[in-house]
């Protein structure tokens, strides 16, 4: 696989909780669940050093454990990271930091792939449409509360309170059998991750975006999924990067696109096979 990536952080001197890394026979990309600074996560550490960690082991495993599932090799990843933690984290609370995860490698002449949250893996085939992979956690009561934070007035009070009722009634949920499941520090989320297998003579590339790249076609429609497809073949994901930023400056206050915040964490990445 020829890979290229980018990533940048949603405003300037920030540190970003999106991760993505690859080799040439593996690619990972992982969103860290972003969360107010309200709640108290029981970590010492934070979501970018989660994500990070989390990331790098997942490759890892990917590329040196070829007798394990590519879901297996995400449990694997998320025991190993745990461990790093140390006694003086809490794995327990329910705010501990956890991420979405997209991955993908060859094996054989086939493409492993997995995907597990709202991160999106798009497969390029050399005929037809592209197939989009992902969004497979849904939470309805959650989905509800979000689009009532997108109808308050950014930057406000109202706003941030029903942020922080959304964010609490996530991670009240998560993992625990009603609600989403996200790697976090229990690899049974793994389970349930959204896997499967293509041939690589069917495709000419595959793309893994964090949510706040898919912008672009999920959010602001500025294409289709071919669209950005080739976009990310012919200028690269700095590129499709820059086009949501610039829509991002152009609607601060979120009133053209309704959504939960003006610029998100966007990491976008396009494996050509």
């Amino acid at each position: 696989m020829q890979v290229q990536l980018a990533g940048e952080p949603y405003g300037p001197g920030r540190e970003s909780e999106d991760f993505a890394a690859a080799s040439a026979e593996a690619l990972v990309l992982l969103d860290g669940s972003s969360m107010p600074t309200d709640l108290e996560s029981g970590c010492r550490h934070g979501t970018a050093w989660y994500a990070r960690r989390l990331g790098v082991h997942l490759l890892a495993r990917l590329t040196d454990r070829a007798d394990r599932s590519i879901a297996e090799c995400l449990g694997d990843a998320i025991v190993e990271t745990a461990a790093l933690h140390g006694g003086r984290c809490d794995l327990a609370n329910p705010n501990t930091p956890a991420a979405m995860v997209v991955a993908a490698r060859k094996v054989g002449g086939s493409l492993e792939y997995l995907v597990l949250g709202d991160s999106l893996l798009v497969l390029h085939p050399r005929e037809g449409a592209p197939r989009v992979i992902g969004d497979n956690q849904r939470f309805p009561g959650g989905e509800l509360l979000r689009r009532q934070v997108w109808t308050t007035v950014p930057g406000s009070t109202e706003r941030a309170e029903l942020y922080l009722a959304y964010a609490q009634a996530v991670r009240a949920a998560r993992n625990s059998g009603h609600g989403p499941w996200i790697a976090a520090a229990t690899p049974r989320a793994a389970e349930h991750a959204e896997t499967g297998f293509v041939p690589l003579d069917e495709l000419r590339g595959v793309a893994a975006l964090t949510d706040g790249a898919a912008r672009f076609t999920e959010r602001f429609r500025l294409g289709s999924w071919s669209d950005a497809l080739r976009l990310l073949a012919e200028s690269g994901p700095a590129e499709l990067i820059a086009q949501v930023r610039a829509v991002e400056e152009a609607d601060a206050d979120c009133t053209r696109w309704p959504r939960g915040k003006k610029s998100d964490d966007a990491a976008a990445l396009y494996a050509r096979i």
